[in-house]
């Protein structure tokens, strides 16, 4: 009797042990950042999934953004070198270039390094804004890449903003400047946004108005940007910038039109567009490249 109770013991044990093995986390795979250039964050399960092609423009197409455009070279070639370098807050008007730029940084920077790295490869990985909570947990992946096999990553975030109750804020803040380790030596964050301050002036008000103390409530929120050594305003362009915008892309991709008749197109095309950015002119020229039957060269 002892015995057949000491053995049914042991399979409940067991059963136990299994629904327990079930419910844990798979064991966290160590990535392989030789796959690809570039990375897009998953944060359940955690993983970078690889991105083969990259979906940007040459550094020379993106005109009229020539002084943001130097400053964050040089500021990826001293960070790619191993120098200081700070992390950079790109934001200003939709559709001007802001996440154009950082991914042919990223790229002209590879180009223009590679002869001098044969080891510290620098890797462009996305996170996405419903991420940023788990932020900690890729950069800590990225730390231990950095410490085995020497890589140098940017840690890429598209159009981040934080709206009314949103908490993650503060995840971002403590790892770009605070906290007991710190940035990982070989990580640097680059993030575009529309608003300079990363939140809604309605947000901003609303602590105002309730909190005890209002100007220390909407100072936490307005430190987030003063996390970013590199604040790089983007403005609307111009009748001439956008026209050089879609000159470059029609001599970049040899599309053959006449010039009077490429313009009168092109204005009467950002009158129906309500706007001249980069956005409107690259749009503009997938509508030209189609209708005239030319393809448009892979980058």
């Amino acid at each position: 009797m002892e015995k057949m109770q000491l053995e049914r013991v042991e399979n409940l044990l067991l059963q136990l042990v299994q629904a327990v093995s079930r419910l844990a986390p798979p064991a966290v795979s160590t990535p392989d950042f030789a796959q690809a250039e570039a990375f897009v964050w998953q944060s359940s399960p955690e993983a970078f999934m690889p991105v083969q092609q990259v979906s940007r423009q040459p550094l020379q197409l993106l005109k009229g953004i020539a002084s943001v455009s130097n400053q964050l070279l040089e500021n990826t070639k001293r960070f790619s070198d191993g120098l200081p370098a700070n992390n950079a807050l790109l934001w200003g008007a939709r559709g001007m270039g802001k996440s154009s730029l950082v991914k042919a940084a990223h790229a002209t920077v590879r180009q223009t390094g590679r002869k001098k790295r044969d080891k510290n490869d620098l890797k462009l990985v996305e996170i996405h804004r419903e991420d940023i909570a788990a932020l900690p947990a890729c950069l800590a992946h990225l730390r231990a890449a950095g410490r085995s096999d020497g890589h140098r990553f940017i840690v890429f975030c598209d159009d981040l903003s934080f709206d009314r109750d949103d908490t993650s804020y503060k995840s971002l803040k403590a790892v770009l400047d605070g906290g007991i380790e710190g940035r990982p030596e070989n990580v640097i964050f680059y993030a575009t946004s529309n608003r300079r301050h990363l939140m809604p002036r309605d947000m901003m008000e609303n602590e105002r108005s309730t909190a005890i103390n209002p100007s220390e409530a909407v100072e936490e929120k307005v430190s987030l940007s003063d996390r970013f050594g590199l604040w790089l305003g983007f403005h609307n362009g111009s009748q001439d910038q956008y026209f050089d915008m879609i000159r470059g892309y029609v001599a970049h991709h040899k599309l053959k039109i006449d010039d009077d008749q490429l313009i009168a197109e092109a204005i009467e095309w950002s009158m129906t567009r309500g706007g001249r950015s980069g956005r409107v002119a690259w749009q503009f020229i997938q509508d030209l490249a189609g209708r005239l039957g030319q393809s448009l060269q892979a980058e």
